[in-house]
């Protein structure tokens, strides 16, 4: 393990997230949504990311409860639907779907409505025990802000398309300004960077592969990131990440493929599909 790795980040609610996990987004529910968990799971990650949109609340269940793994040893996050209206009963079938009594963490998927409007049954759903934590996905650095002025419990965690091509450093440190830890999702832009010549050119170097380097990047910049595969073999490669460090002519290298202008937005407005 590198000397300067944390396996976990400490969370505004006193819990430790995994910098690592697996995100389960387009995967399909029944026996391939949970041989990626179970392969997960095996090979050592304990942070499991799902969300009520993906329909596969159920199989990550399942997977986590056959892994004789005892439930508090595993991070389980799902997300709230903002299609839907309120966040505290959406939680109690996420949790029935889920078989399991809480979760470790529970997001709003992204700010459909507005970045308010739902607060009040995250928190909701924190005083009824259906999570430990609460926190946000797809929010940019103006929408944590308006959300801040008004909860009681601040979010935890903000959930973001993050990677080399897509570096929100203004993003991210308006994040850590504010006491939240950001996390990557798509840290290999579900497979468009790994062929990138720089990214390739990198993992030649290092004796890694590209989805290694995407990664670990994501890691030194003091992320937890969930990268989604349904193979074992990738499964197994992502999580092989804490045992080298991309220098500081890597990091340089991989940060001048951003294309965001280093923005503080968490997607482009032509990706935003709620607006």
């Amino acid at each position: 393990m590198a000397a300067d790795d944390q396996v976990t980040r400490k969370l505004s609610n006193g819990a430790e997230i995994p910098v690592m996990g697996l995100g389960v987004w387009q995967v399909d529910d029944g026996s391939e949504c949970e041989r990626a968990v179970a392969t997960a799971l095996e090979g050592g990650y304990r942070l499991i990311d799902t969300a009520q949109a993906y329909g596969n609340e159920a199989s990550v269940g399942r997977a986590i409860r056959s892994s004789g793994i005892p439930r508090e040893e595993i991070f389980l996050t799902t997300k709230f639907y903002p299609g839907n209206r309120d966040a505290r009963v959406e939680a109690e079938k996420s949790l029935e779907r889920l078989g399991t009594e809480y979760v470790d963490l529970y997001l709003i998927h992204w700010p459909q409505g507005g970045p308010t409007w739902a607060w009040p049954g995250m928190e909701a759903a924190v005083e009824a025990g259906l999570t430990k934590g609460i926190g946000i996905s797809n929010f940019g650095a103006t929408e944590l802000q308006e959300l801040l002025k008004v909860s009681q419990i601040q979010p935890a965690v903000n959930q973001i398309q993050f990677s080399p091509f897509e570096y929100r450093r203004a993003l991210v440190e308006a994040c850590e300004d504010a006491g939240v830890v950001a996390q990557a999702y798509s840290p290999l832009g579900t497979g468009r960077h790994l062929d990138d010549p720089v990214v390739g050119r990198i993992a030649a170097a290092t004796g890694r592969t590209p989805a290694q380097v995407l990664i670990r990047w994501a890691l030194q910049k003091g992320l937890s990131v969930i990268p989604k595969s349904t193979h074992k073999a990738r499964i197994d490669e992502n999580f092989a990440v804490f045992d080298f460090t991309l220098d500081d002519d890597a990091m340089t290298s991989l940060d001048a493929l951003d294309t965001t202008t280093q923005t503080p937005d968490a997607l482009a407005k032509r990706q935003k599909w709620w607006s």
